[in-house]
């Protein structure tokens, strides 16, 4: 992933928008409303494009590619964490030409694990931080959550907002969580953790909503944004999504800034994940077709993926219990 610097506090337009709550309200309140019906139906008509084989062999593959491996539950042990992050690097061990996966997503206690356990391999190991999944705790708690995950060694740091203060209008207020968390991912060696900021898109109400959250979060210096926890339904979703491309589209037109989206929670379905890649293609362009600028948080749909990727490569169809079960 692409390195980046410093917080964003772009020119001209931008410069003062996050300089006070007035000022960052009044500008995350003049953006265009979202179209609910519109932006519904391009999803649903974006949803029926069909794909040829030769294009679907690429898109497994792809997909694949931008998988963050995830496991979040209370029962993770060493042994799971291992097993998942060797998955990561050797999805179908029967086929060394398939791809890896993007990286594994654990709870900060795990990060070691997984991180000993993926060696030079050049898979990524994400942590969830700052209170997951609700967000619910004291700045300096959530600054401690990220600070022991990066020392731990995880390259990518996936934070939730407060979506209590943005529900409330307290805008700079997650601005300023997001710059604090964003600068509690440095390292002494200068290859800083990648931020990834999620907004529990379930829980905002209305697309207006999960619009201006955008905003704010690249603004406030977002690599990535997320949708989801996968805790709360519902989660990613494809309009919910389309607003989200947009929102980098629009915000790499007016800054030059390349931001990444990551649907995430309850896509299971290598038919699901293909939607989604052509959406991001249709909507932000071709440029976020890649691991760096686009994700899939999940822990069911790699095993869909390889089984779909052996039906094309063999001919013939292999069922779930054909490979390990996450």
């Amino acid at each position: 992933m692409p390195a980046s610097g410093q917080a964003l506090r772009t020119s001209g337009d931008l410069a003062d928008v996050a300089s006070t709550d007035a000022s960052l309200r009044r500008f995350l309140h003049g953006l265009p409303g979202v179209d609910q019906v519109g932006a519904e139906a391009r999803a649903a008509s974006l949803a029926t494009r069909s794909i040829k084989t030769t294009a679907k062999e690429h898109a497994l593959d792809l997909a694949i590619r931008m998988v963050d491996l995830t496991t979040l539950e209370g029962s993770d042990t060493h042994g799971k964490v291992r097993a998942l992050a060797a998955k990561a690097v050797r999805p179908d061990p029967a086929d060394p030409a398939c791809p890896s996966a993007a990286a594994v997503c654990v709870y900060p206690d795990m990060v070691t694990t997984a991180k000993e356990t993926l060696g030079d391999s050049g898979v990524h190991v994400a942590a969830v931080a700052t209170a997951f999944p609700s967000g619910r705790a004291a700045l300096d708690i959530k600054l401690a959550d990220t600070r022991d995950a990066v020392e731990a060694g995880a390259d990518e740091i996936d934070m939730v907002i407060d979506r209590g203060a943005f529900l409330s209008g307290r805008y700079l207020q997650v601005f300023e969580e997001i710059v604090a968390v964003r600068e509690a991912c440095a390292r002494a060696d200068g290859e800083d953790a990648h931020l990834k900021v999620i907004f529990e898109t379930g829980e905002l109400q209305t697309y207006d909503n999960v619009r201006r959250v955008s905003w704010l979060a690249m603004l406030a210096g977002a690599h990535f944004i997320k949708t989801s926890t996968g805790k709360v339904q519902p989660a990613a979703t494809l309009p919910v999504t389309l607003v989200m491309l947009e929102a980098v589209r629009d915000f790499r037109r007016q800054t030059g800034q390349m931001v990444g989206v990551k649907p995430a929670g309850g896509i299971r379905t290598s038919k699901d994940a293909i939607k989604y890649l052509v959406m991001v293609n249709e909507v932000a362009g071709a440029d976020w077709l890649d691991p760096d600028w686009f994700r899939f948080g999940a822990s069911t749909l790699l095993n869909d993926l390889l089984m779909q990727r052996t039906k094309l490569r063999t001919g013939r169809y292999s069922g779930p219990d054909y490979f390990t079960l996450d």
